[in-house]
């Protein structure tokens, strides 16, 4: 019933992999998408760790149902992410190096994988090396050619994956036209489901602990190995 939460995941490991931050740099006139493919890769370069507030909206075609969550991501380098879901429902999920834990307070219930069976794709791991590697697996391009910022500044990519097996129809973006965050992305996976995250409150390089990537499962929880 759960594991598909892990695939799930997965998409939003993807997502949050592009999700960095560079110094502000007005431009003058839009860039083109070489020029802004360097500058994320640059603010991800420059990025040791990261935390941000996220809403999480699913709708799941089979049943016709829209499900929102809410939470607080964190992001260390190397490989280490710790998505804490705080509504409506506590979740918790931690990704290290080497294992992950999904834990359900209201169940009791800790779900357990090796992290190598997350990160075995090679794409995964091209997005954990930041945008710059993207064109190996994705063919990118601005949602609009002929107006590449919309009203606010932001500029707009759609990302479409060059095999039928990423596990996505198409990944989208928005990236503040300043600062290069990553401000939201969505994407149809191969069900037809939509998923879309927004970020707020992006705060970088705060040296994040690593014992907040560690966990240790409450006394007399179910643990559940995912195979």
């Amino acid at each position: 019933m759960h594991s598909g939460k892990f695939k799930e995941i997965i998409h939003l490991v993807i997502g949050l992999a592009l999700f960095f931050v560079a110094g502000p740099c007005l431009a003058s006139s839009p860039l083109s998408l070489e020029e802004l493919m360097v500058k994320m890769q640059e603010a991800y370069d420059g990025t040791t760790d990261l935390k941000a507030s996220f809403v999480q909206e699913t709708l799941i075609q089979s049943v016709k149902k829209k499900q929102r969550e809410e939470g607080i991501v964190y992001y260390k380098k190397p490989q280490q992410m710790f998505w804490d879901y705080t509504k409506p429902k506590a979740k918790k999920l931690i990704i290290t190096a080497s294992k992950a834990w999904f834990y359900i307070p209201q169940d009791n219930a800790v779900y357990v994988q090796e992290a190598n069976k997350i990160f075995k794709s090679q794409l995964a791991v091209r997005f954990l090396s930041g945008i710059g590697k993207l064109r190996d697996d994705f063919n990118i391009a601005y949602v609009q050619q002929d107006q590449v910022v919309d009203k606010q500044g932001h500029y707009r990519l759609i990302l479409r994956p060059k095999t039928a097996d990423a596990g996505m129809d198409h990944l989208r973006m928005t990236v503040d036209g300043s600062t290069f965050q990553v401000l939201e992305c969505s994407f149809t996976d191969t069900y037809g489901n939509d998923t879309r995250v927004q970020f707020r409150n992006i705060r970088i390089n705060t040296k994040l602990p690593d014992r907040l990537f560690t966990f240790k499962a409450p006394p007399r929880a179910d643990i559940f190995p995912m195979q």
